[in-house]
């Protein structure tokens, strides 16, 4: 029999440092807490969906909400963990939010409610008031939200318990892993360098960052992924360059820092990523991540093709760049050579005339039916250049090159696209799935050219616009 290689990780458990073996380089967080006897963090989907496996988790960066069920041990080296446990103080005081939810009547059956205390403990300390977007991760049967949203607003007033301060109890010494064995099942590579010499002599490894698509190959599939490398230490992977022609996005870059740091330069990208999956999802998932995985389906994609994105990709010490669009050759294969990485991804710094729209089922927490991204430019009322994307409708995220051949030097006229139209026929042989019909994926992608084009020619074209103006109607 092997030799189980166990490695030790140290962290902050509500407040308290511990030392934990890991023998299982993917366990979930989840299993871990339920084992110790804390139970309270409830198993719900196990795949990140509703939110009843909320927890708090800290670093020198600040706190945020994650799915347990995602995050995997090696997740926690240097970090701190709080449990519903732990969001009560250390003599039994409520913290505000518990309190508001009794008061406001915010539980009922109580399966879901200590993933929203989480959620909300995590608004809570940080001044987020956003609330019916922060708690769109967490799904409740029962109460329904008006009471649970009433509470977040009514403990918002509150000072934040002296008992939730995890920032200032992480140390060095809660920071340090155990010293990164090359040998073992799980990697904790310190910076790029690490990952990088380590990648290449192990090819067939899997990479980890948030593992919010990774946890569901072990939790779902029950797939042993052999040796992982976990990222979260490569700091120098998790920074935003801006210079004088380009913004540089280090793979490692959260989706909700993303958002943050593009939500005025990017707009159009900005309000797509306040629709990316949950708050939860968005803290955890990274940039390179998205990407690098490859899916049709996902987000970023085809909002970065329609920017003229590019991708540094890296091997050992060589690195090359491409557009991002090259990266994706066909479902399931990607432009990367065995033991090459995500290193950045590279992009304009100002986009004004981009336009994101997802069509989904559900407005929150969903997945794309279609994405489509627009980005053209002017000169004198005749489109310059185009830039046209879409994601959900092939094999993989791609730009509609005969469509954007039919704009470019054309004015910016309705007879303009309704001669172009027909060349998305061209360019996609949509697929037929759960989420949506062939036939339907063109006919919305259609439909989403002639909302960008409504939209430069000055129409409102959103349900939040268009309500807007209803509402300032007498």
């Amino acid at each position: 029999m092997a030799k189980v290689v166990f490695m030790e990780i140290s962290f902050l458990l509500n407040g308290e440092t511990r030392r934990a073996p890991v023998a299982d380089a993917t366990q979930s967080v989840l299993d871990w807490l339920r084992a110790e006897g804390l139970c309270a963090t409830k198993e719900g989907c196990n795949e990140g969906d509703c939110g009843a496996c909320t927890v708090i988790v800290t670093d020198p960066d600040g706190s945020r909400p994650m799915n347990a069920c995602l995050m995997m041990m090696p997740h926690l080296a240097g970090k701190a963990l709080r449990t519903v446990e732990g969001i009560t103080g250390p003599k039994a005081q409520l913290h505000p939010v518990q309190q508001a939810m009794i008061d406001h009547h915010g539980s009922q059956c109580g399966f879901c409610t200590p993933g929203f205390i989480a959620s909300m403990a995590v608004a809570h300390q940080t001044g987020r008031t956003d609330h019916t977007d922060f708690l769109a991760g967490n799904l409740c049967r029962c109460t329904g939200y008006a009471p649970i949203l009433r509470a977040a607003r009514a403990a918002a007033q509150m000072p934040v318990p002296d008992w939730m301060d995890d920032p200032a109890r992480i140390n060095a010494s809660t920071c340090a892993p155990s010293a990164p064995d090359r040998e073992a099942r799980a990697y904790l590579p310190q910076c790029a360098d690490d990952l990088a010499a380590w990648y290449s002599d192990n090819p067939d490894a899997t990479l980890i960052a948030g593992a919010t698509d990774v946890a569901l190959w072990v939790t779902k599939g029950m797939k042993d992924l052999g040796r992982v490398a976990y990222l979260g230490g490569c700091r120098d992977l998790q920074q935003i360059e801006q210079t004088q022609d380009q913004i540089v996005i280090g793979a490692g870059v959260s989706i909700a820092r993303l958002r943050h740091h593009l939500a005025h330069s990017h707009p159009g990208m900005g309000e797509l990523l306040r629709r990316f999956a949950s708050e939860q999802i968005r803290q955890a998932a990274t940039i390179g991540g998205n990407i690098a995985n490859g899916s049709p389906i996902g987000d970023l994609p085809p909002a970065l093709i329609a920017m003229g994105a590019t991708l540094t990709l890296r091997l050992k010490d060589t690195r090359r760049t491409i557009p991002l669009e090259a990266f994706f050759i066909e479902y399931g294969k990607q432009d990367r050579q065995p033991g090459e990485f995500v290193q950045s991804v590279n992009i304009p710094n100002h986009t004004p005339d981009l336009a994101c729209y997802k069509i989904s089922k559900r407005f929150d927490q969903d997945i794309s039916a279609v994405c489509g991204c627009f980005n053209i430019t002017l000169d004198g009322g005749v489109i310059a250049t185009a830039r046209v994307a879409f994601g959900g409708i092939a094999g993989v995220p791609k730009r509609a090159a005969a469509f954007e051949a039919a704009l470019t030097g054309q004015p910016l006229t309705m007879q303009t696209l309704q001669h172009a139209l027909p060349a998305l026929e061209t360019d996609f042989q949509p697929l037929s799935d759960m989420r949506a019909s062939a036939a339907y994926r063109m006919q919305t992608a259609k439909a989403l050219a002639q909302r960008y084009l409504a939209r430069q020619l000055g129409d409102e074209t959103t349900l939040h616009d268009l309500s807007t103006v209803a509402e300032m109607r007498p």
